[in-house]
Order: structure tokens, then sequence, then C-alpha cells
């Protein structure tokens, strides 16, 4: 009974491979750059481009269950290829913004959207997690932080509700390990709605560190965020941030029902990382 995990270099796919490990189920490791995996002991690891189909043979060969990061253009192949492993189960790291109206266009929502609809129609149970805002979304700026104890954000006010990355893993291995999970769909948030204000004061509470936010203008954030960040996606971004500037969003409570115990709080995962925005 061995789990495939893909994006392996990530935060979320790596901490799912230490709790898989640590608590006795066989896991691979699956990247598309295997020799930069620094795995624990006894873990193997391979080469997967979810974007190359003729890497998926290989990778699936003797594999039960797959954690699967999005990767719309080829999903149905690898939903094929897997069923022809005799792969079981696998669970989609998707997006609660497939529930938007405009997901199969919005061009944050439609890759996963896809993803979906490809793995609903293919021939392997599959089970969705549907996050909303990762707490690692904070890590952008970190390096204006630790350099000028500044952030520039065209909207201070926007709120999001930041997910711990341990707290996505050990939902994932839930519906990885429980059969009465399969083939489910869960939406996943952090515990608390918190404005970017919010969150740069706990970053300066926690690590000790004074952080000044700064109001600029969204032309001109999408400007600096140019050299890094497609325009589309950078307007996407710009115009969620604009329908939750000062409005509290609604929390999912599928971390709780999954793992049994409430979702870590922002604060939690800024310690965490504190050395992230230590000068």
């Amino acid at each position: 009974m061995t789990t495939l995990v893909t994006g392996s270099r990530g935060r979320v796919g790596r901490a799912l491979i230490d709790l898989l490990h640590t608590r006795g189920h066989a896991v691979r490791a699956a990247s598309r750059t295997p020799g930069e995996l620094a795995l624990p002991d006894g873990v193997p690891s391979l080469r997967l481009a979810l974007d190359e189909p003729e890497t998926f043979r290989a990778a699936l060969d003797g594999v039960t269950s797959v954690f699967l990061y999005a990767e719309a253009s080829h999903t149905a192949a690898f939903a094929r290829a897997a069923a022809d492993a005799g792969v079981r189960h696998i669970v989609l790291l998707s997006s609660s913004s497939v529930r938007y109206p405009d997901a199969a266009t919005h061009p944050v929502a439609r890759p996963h959207w896809e993803a979906e609809q490809a793995l609903a129609a293919g021939p392997v149970t599959a089970t969705f997690l549907r996050p909303g805002v990762f707490a690692t979304n904070a890590l952008a700026w970190a390096r204006s932080i630790k350099a000028t104890g500044t952030v520039d954000l065209p909207y201070p006010g926007s709120y999001t509700d930041p997910l711990h990355e341990q707290d996505l893993a050990e939902a994932a291995f839930t519906v990885l390990t429980d059969p009465a999970r399969h083939g489910g769909a869960y939406t996943l948030s952090g515990p608390e709605s918190l404005s970017f204000l919010d969150q740069a004061e706990q970053i300066s509470r926690v690590t000790g560190t004074p952080v000044t936010v700064n109001h600029v203008s969204p032309e001109a954030w999408k400007e600096a965020a140019g050299p890094y960040l497609p325009g589309h996606f950078a307007d996407a971004l710009l115009a969620f941030w604009k329908s939750s500037d000062g409005r509290p969003g609604t929390l999912a409570g599928g971390v709780e029902e999954l793992t049994g115990r409430p979702a870590r709080t922002f604060a939690t995962w800024v310690e965490d990382h504190a050395a992230d925005f230590r000068p």
C-alpha cells in the first residue's frame, strides 16, 4: 500500500511525506527534480512531471493512492495511467475557488476546476481538498520586511483566512488513510478571517520585527509584481482583494472535520516561520 506524493518539493507535499513516513505508511516522493529533494531516510524518490505524460507510468508502478497537485492539461491522462497501474484513490489538491460562479473561466479557479472535472469523469475514486488562502502567501512579504520593515499593499484592509500548510497536510493524511473519507470534497480554511493589516501586525508582534504597511495603488502594485506575476493573474488577485476589502469572509470547517481539532492560528504559523521575517 504505497502513496505517491506529487509536488514533493512544496511545503504541503513535504509535510505529508513526513506524516505518512513517521506513521508507518509506505510513501514515494515525486518531483520534476528529484535530485534536489531532502527526504527522510527510507523514502524513495523519482522523477514525475505532471505536464509530461511519458513520466506517469514509471512513477505509478506499484502505487495504490496518490496525492496530486492540479495540472489540468493532463489530469485525464494521469487518471487513466493511474487506473492502469492499479491505483485505487487520488486526492487532489484543488482550491476553494472552484466554487466561484465563473470557475470554468476564472484564471485562478480554472486549472483546479478542470482538474476536478477530469478526475470526476475518470475511472479512479477521487477526493477533492479545497483550501482557501495559504498562510505561506505571507512569505511574499518576507524580503521587504527583512530589508526595510515595510510591505506595499493595494488593499491593506482585505480579509483572508490563512491556512497553515501543516493543517492541509494532516487533512490530506486523513483522506488518504481513512476509506470512509474517500470520494468526498472538503473545503478548508484557517480558523480566523484576518485583514492584511492584522496579519502584518501579528508578524511584527510575534517576530519582534517592526512592520509598516504602505498603501499603494493597484496600478503601482501590479507594476512592481510584473517581473514575477503574469498580468492576468495579478488582475485576478486585485479583484479578489478588492471584493474582500473590509469584508471578513466565511470560514470553512474542513480542517476540524478531518483532523478532529481546530485549525492552527496565523500567529502559530508566524511562530513556525519567524526566521523568515527577521533581518
